[in-house]
C-alpha cells in the first residue's frame, strides 16, 4: 500500500517547517512509521528535531538527502560525462566536481529519492518540509514541463547524435554524448514522472502554512491557485502565530483584532478546506516533545494521515475537461490550444495539458471559468479550432 505523503509549503518564515516537523512527529506517536525529508536547502528540520538524521525517536526517520552519492548512484553516465566534457574544455577536475553539481539539483534528487522511500514499502507516513513557496511551484511544476520537452526532443536527439558526432569531435574537440547518456538521461526522466505520479495520487497532499498577515495570506491564495494549475492537491490550511484572544494589553488587543479579520478571510477564501489554527507560542517548539504537543494542537479532533478528502483538481468527462483554481481572476485567466494540447495559464503560472486521445480530435465549443472551477467544453464534431500554426494557437473564449 502506498504511503500518505504530506507536502508543507508556505512563504518563508511562517513556520512551515515547525509544522511539518509537529506532523510527523505526532505520526510516530500515533504508531505510524514516519519518515521526514526535506527539499529546502537551509535545512532547518534537524534544527527543529533537536537530532542528526537517522532514527530519532521510535518509529521517527529524519533522513537529509546527500546529493553527490545520489547523483553518482543512479545518474553517474550524466556526471561522468559532463566531467569529461569540462576537461576536455581545460577546466581542472575539483573545477569540474563543483560545476556538475548544478543549482536546484539538490531540490530534485530529494523528489527521486521521496520516490525510492515510497516505494519502499517501509513507511506509513512521508512529510516533506519543501521549500517557500515560489522554490517549491517551480520545483513541482519540473516534471511534467521536462516531460513536455523530453517527449519531443530525445528520439529526434537520439538520431540526431549519429549523424554529428564525428563532426562534433572534430570541429569543437569534444565527446558528444552516447547511448549510454542518453539513457541516463530517459531514466532521470521517468524518474521525474513517476515523482509527479506519487505526488498527484490519491495519497499524497500539499498543506499550505500562514500567519495571519496581509501579504502572506495573498500569496498563500496565490499558491493555492497555482498548486490547483498544476494538478496537486491541497487538503488543509495551517495558521501559525495567533495571539490568543483576552488580556488587558492594548498593542496585543490591537493584533488580536486585525488577525481575527485575516482568519475569518482566510476561512471564506480556502474554504471548503479546514483552516487549523496554532496560537503564539510563549517560546519556540525545539525538539520532538514540544512538536508532538504542537501537532496535537494543530489537529485537535481531525486525522491529520486520512485520505485526502479534496478532489483532485484536474478532471476529465466525456465531453468536458474540469479544473479547479481557486482564487483565480477571470482577467488573469487565459486559455489557448494547439494540436492536442491545451495551454492554461493562471496569472504567472502556465501549465500545457496532453488532451486525451478522444478530447484531442474534438473542437472546443466553450470555456467559462465560475466559481474557481474552469470548464472547457469540448463539440461533438471534428477538431475544428484546431490552430495549424505553432506559433499561433487558437484562443477559446472565456465567458
Amino acid at each position: 500500500m502506498s504511503p500518505r505523503v504530506l507536502l508543507f509549503t508556505g512563504k518563508g518564515g511562517v513556520g512551515k517547517t515547525t509544522a511539518a516537523a509537529a506532523t510527523a512527529t505526532l505520526a510516530a506517536r500515533r504508531g505510524l512509521k514516519t519518515l521526514i525529508v526535506s527539499t529546502d536547502t537551509a535545512h532547518s528540520l534537524a534544527d527543529a528535531l533537536g537530532a542528526e538524521p537517522g532514527e530519532i525517536a521510535p518509529g521517527l526517520h529524519l533522513h537529509q538527502v546527500d546529493t553527490q552519492k545520489t547523483m553518482e548512484r543512479h545518474w553517474g553516465d550524466l556526471r561522468d560525462y559532463a566531467r569529461g566534457l569540462l576537461a576536455e574544455l581545460g577546466l581542472d577536475e575539483i573545477t569540474s566536481e563543483e560545476i556538475t553539481v548544478l543549482p536546484g539539483a539538490e531540490e530534485v534528487i530529494a523528489l527521486l529519492e521521496l520516490r525510492e522511500h515510497a516505494r519502499s514499502g517501509t513507511w506509513d507516513v512521508i512529510v516533506v518540509d519543501c521549500a517557500p513557496t515560489a522554490e517549491t511551484l517551480r520545483l513541482l511544476a519540473l516534471p511534467e514541463a521536462l516531460d513536455w520537452h523530453m517527449t519531443r526532443l530525445m528520439p529526434m536527439g537520439r538520431r540526431l547524435m549519429k549523424f554529428v558526432s564525428p563532426l562534433v569531435r572534430g570541429v569543437a574537440h569534444v565527446t558528444a554524448p552516447g547511448d549510454d547518456v542518453m539513457n541516463a538521461a530517459e531514466r532521470f526522466h521517468r524518474g521525474l514522472l513517476e515523482v509527479r505520479e506519487l505526488l498527484t495520487g490519491d495519497h499524497a497532499s500539499v498543506r499550505l502554512v500562514l500567519t495571519p498577515e496581509a501579504v502572506v495570506l495573498a500569496e498563500a491564495r496565490r499558491t493555492l491557485t497555482s498548486l490547483n494549475l498544476y494538478g496537486y492537491r491541497v487538503d488543509a490550511v495551517i495558521a501559525n502565530r495567533v495571539f490568543p484572544a483576552g488580556g488587558a494589553d492594548e498593542w496585543r488587543d490591537q493584533w488580536v483584532a486585525a488577525q481575527s479579520r485575516l482568519l475569518d478571510e482566510a476561512r471564506e477564501s480556502f474554504a471548503p478546506l479546514p483552516v487549523h489554527v496554532v496560537p503564539y507560542l510563549p517560546a519556540e517548539p525545539v525538539g520532538k516533545d514540544a512538536l508532538a504537543a504542537v501537532g496535537e494542537v494543530i489537529y485537535a479532533g481531525s486525522d491529520p494521515f486520512a485520505a485526502p478528502a479534496v478532489e483532485p483538481p484536474l478532471r476529465f468527462s466525456a465531453d468536458e475537461l474540469t479544473l479547479s483554481l481557486p482564487g483565480a481572476d477571470r482577467a488573469d485567466v487565459d486559455l489557448a490550444r494547439k494540436a492536442d494540447e491545451l495551454i492554461v495559464t493562471a496569472g504567472p503560472y502556465r501549465r500545457i495539458l496532453a488532451l486525451p486521445s478522444a478530447l484531442a480530435r474534438r473542437g472546443i465549443s466553450g470555456a467559462v471559468l465560475r466559481d474557481g472551477v474552469l470548464r472547457v467544453r469540448f463539440s461533438s464534431g471534428a477538431e475544428s479550432d484546431i490552430a495549424s500554426g505553432a506559433d499561433d494557437p487558437d484562443r477559446t473564449r472565456r465567458e
